[in-house]
């Protein structure tokens, strides 16, 4: 007896059309594209008006709105000369918020990847219960560690009586902030990328074992590529953060550390003698958030729906 297989034709492409135009009904609605819109469109406006406020003279703003600009469009640069090379230049500031911004995105994704791989694939005494006190971190306001990391900066680091590390009592250091932000992400970002790891299947992992790979080098060359998704969607979320922190920012980052967001709220002074230029540094401040979200706007869907769905 013979039995003879055939594969399945291909289908046609009216078909595959016909089932893709089927899918895309079933998970969209008109309803959802019409609110889609008007959500965009209410969050874009706000940021078109702080665009055009920037670009129009002094003396227009104060006596109009922005919309004005239709009926009687006026434009001039000075408020961008003024923020960029003025007395009240934002340059240092925006450079210092990129220097803050990067180490204090790196450093806390860095140990929360090693944290995360340890608590899913790593056996140890007391794991969950470390893990639990990690995760209950998340609940501690920012507010009520800021006066203890004052404090233990502007004594420095000391072991018995003798100074481990002097640089952290100088007020104004970019170390300072880096450890400040490091210290508030990691209980979050320990849970998510936790979370994310621990779905790889364990069959990829008892594999890697049984070839004799150790921990590093399972997670250097399997964990972690394959958590790429998740480190991508929480980096920006924390980037965002650090760039648009002002709290941090006020208590540990000033003088020649002060970010942009800083720098923005005394730009004004004790009066408000400099109103017409914070629509133009407000806007300098929201170029690279923009910029980095756009950027990696695909990574950060990817790392939203990473893990969402098994099998």
């Amino acid at each position: 007896m013979t039995t003879s297989m055939t594969a399945n034709p291909a289908l046609p492409e009216s078909a595959v059309k016909a089932v893709a135009r089927r899918t895309k009904q079933r998970l969209t609605s008109r309803g959802a594209t019409i609110a889609a819109l008007v959500i965009a469109v209410l969050w874009t406006v706000p940021t078109v008006g702080l665009f055009i406020t920037s670009i129009r003279p002094e003396v227009e703003t104060q006596r109009s709105g922005w919309w004005e600009i239709f009926i009687n469009p006026t434009v001039t640069l000075e408020n961008y000369e003024a923020v960029l090379f003025g007395r009240d230049s934002l340059l240092g500031p925006f450079f210092n918020s990129i220097a803050i911004s990067i180490p204090a995105t790196v450093f806390p994704l860095v140990i929360a990847s090693l944290a995360g791989y340890a608590f899913a694939w790593m056996k140890f005494k007391g794991r969950d219960v470390i893990f639990v006190l990690v995760f209950a971190l998340q609940i501690v306001p920012i507010q009520m560690a800021l006066v203890p990391l004052l404090s233990l900066f502007s004594r420095g680091i000391t072991v018995g009586d003798g100074v481990l590390y002097e640089g952290l009592r100088n007020a104004g250091q970019f170390s300072q902030v880096w450890i400040a932000h490091t210290i508030f992400a990691l209980p979050l970002a320990i849970f998510l990328l936790h979370n994310f790891i621990s779905e790889i299947p364990s069959d990829v992992i008892e594999a890697a074992r049984v070839d004799g790979a150790s921990h590093g080098q399972i997670f250097f060359r399997i964990v972690l590529p394959l958590s790429m998704p998740a480190i991508a969607s929480f980096a920006i979320f924390q980037f965002l953060w650090v760039w648009n922190d002002l709290l941090v920012a006020l208590i540990f980052a000033n003088g020649a550390a002060a970010p942009i967001t800083r720098a923005l709220a005394e730009l004004t002074g004790e009066f408000g003698q400099n109103a017409e230029l914070l629509p133009a540094g407000a806007f300098i401040s929201i170029l690279v958030p923009l910029i980095v979200f756009f950027a990696l706007q695909r990574y950060f869907v990817r790392g939203l729906l990473a893990g969402s769905t098994k099998g």
